[in-house]
């Protein structure tokens, strides 16, 4: 059978129940009920021999610390709204609808009223169901996820927000802040020749003395935080920060890393609200200039980061939630213009190709199948008084959501990234030219970045 024919045959029998969404930009609510919200949490720890990072790097040795799926669903805006943050490398493509499915169906909703984000730790499933079948029918390629595992994940999902949405808390409050983080972002893409052209990447972790003196480059340094209440008492609370979340892997020693490590800290410290972290649009950053790598690292950023948590929490002035709502907006971003399908299909079966460039390819070609599919990501924001949660996919640029912040000055705007993991990384179309690894292993064509532009400019309107 003709590879291209046999990977769509295989694609489109892949199950898309229960997806459904909009065909455009969805409208707010029109009124207003009264807020109620049930926070969840239910353990995504891989086991032993699962692969870390879609199989990129080391499987699963051991549990340095157990990996979670938190979140909340929240009432009074319509159908009810579902948002959570898992501590998982990646959700990409189907895997990612059957997810926001079965969230869905467990809170009695649709998909397109559900966001799911990755924090983006690297020791921790990166999980594409799509590319899993590509690889499973070669015979000779290391798994990227365990199926049985992601199942299982989503059957603890299901049990534990039904059992959540039996006791929601009522919301009348909101409030909003934010904590500069001092010494752990830094933008990875700061060596340049005199053209531009990326020279060196700085990386997660960084020991070369000459890149580190580079300054910081463009970043977000704040940390802002999101709180919802009962009169004066704290319900829930969303950490949104954007950098790379890792100090070190590779090493199969499974660890939320020092982001889920700041989130755990702050929970033991007030364990009657529910905190959540989102990791923002940190594709060109992470803590390069500020760790080398070593273990010792991992407990300084880590309190780096809690410290603008603590920073983010103080002073918070909450105020009657009034008004309200939920929009989406669907993207189908162009392919890159180098992807080929049979070439993919013929790498992918080469033997003599290394492993990891041969998964890597099956994650292209899933890509191209969701395309063919049409297929679309869909973008999300909750809006409540002057705050904007906007709902990003994959590994978006720094500049996404400097732009989307500054299209609403006079809003508390606050971005998370890693949603829908699809494309890879989503560099601004200035930095195509510019190469580097960032732009080698985008799926999109540069016209993804007025199509994702133009879509967060609708969320927030």
């Amino acid at each position: 059978m003709n590879p291209r024919r046999n990977f769509l045959k295989q694609g489109l029998a892949t199950s898309l129940a229960g997806w459904s969404l909009s065909s455009g930009l969805a409208d707010e609510a029109t009124s207003l009920g009264e807020l109620h919200l049930a926070p969840f949490r239910f353990d995504v720890t891989p086991p032993t021999g699962h692969p870390c990072c879609g199989g990129l790097t080391k499987p699963v040795e051991a549990v340095d610390d157990s990996l979670e799926a938190i979140g909340i669903v929240l009432w009074g805006l319509g159908k009810p709204i579902v948002i959570c943050a898992v501590d998982w490398t990646g959700i990409l493509n189907d895997a990612h609808v059957q997810w926001r499915t079965v969230l869905a169906d467990a809170a009695g909703t649709t998909p397109d009223r559900v966001a799911v984000q990755c924090v983006h730790q690297h020791n921790a499933p990166f999980a594409c169901l799509d590319a899993q079948q590509i690889v499973e029918e070669q015979g000779d390629l290391p798994p990227i996820v365990e199926v049985d595992f992601f199942h299982r994940c989503l059957d603890r999902a299901r049990t534990t927000i039904q059992a959540a949405v039996r006791s929601p808390r009522r919301i009348t409050h909101i409030a909003q802040g934010q904590g500069k983080v001092e010494k752990v972002a830094s933008n990875r893409r700061v060596s340049r020749d005199s053209n531009g052209q990326i020279l060196r990447m700085r990386g997660s972790s960084c020991q070369d003395e000459e890149l580190i003196a580079l300054p910081e480059g463009l970043i977000d340094p704040w940390l802002k935080t999101v709180v919802f209440f009962d009169g004066a008492e704290k319900i829930a609370a969303c950490h949104y920060y954007a950098t790379h979340p890792m100090s070190y892997y590779g090493d199969g020693r499974v660890s939320s890393d020092f982001a889920g490590l700041a989130r755990k800290l702050q929970q033991a410290a007030d364990p009657t609200c529910t905190y959540i972290y989102f990791t923002g649009c940190a594709g060109n950053v992470a803590a390069g200039k500020y760790n080398n790598g070593s273990k010792p690292v991992r407990p300084l950023l880590t309190k780096r980061l809690h410290q603008g948590i603590l920073k983010s929490l103080a002073g918070l002035q909450p105020e009657a939630i009034h008004s309200g709502g939920w929009k989406t907006v669907n993207l189908l971003p162009p392919k890159r213009e180098s992807f080929v399908f049979d070439q993919l299909a013929q790498q992918i079966a080469d033997p003599d190709q290394s492993s990891i460039h041969r998964n890597r390819c099956a994650y292209r070609l899933a890509w191209m199948q969701r395309l063919e599919q049409q297929v679309p990501i869909v973008l999300s924001s909750l809006h409540i008084n002057g705050v904007r949660l906007l709902h990003l996919p994959a590994e978006c640029f720094v500049q996404y959501q400097l732009r989307a912040q500054r299209m609403q000055q006079d809003q508390f705007v606050a971005a998370a990234a890693y949603g829908d993991g699809g494309p890879w990384y989503i560099p601004i179309k200035e930095e195509y030219p510019a190469g580097g690894y960032e732009v080698s292993v985008a799926f999109c064509h540069h016209e993804v970045d007025a199509l994702l532009t133009a879509g967060i400019e609708q969320l927030l309107a």
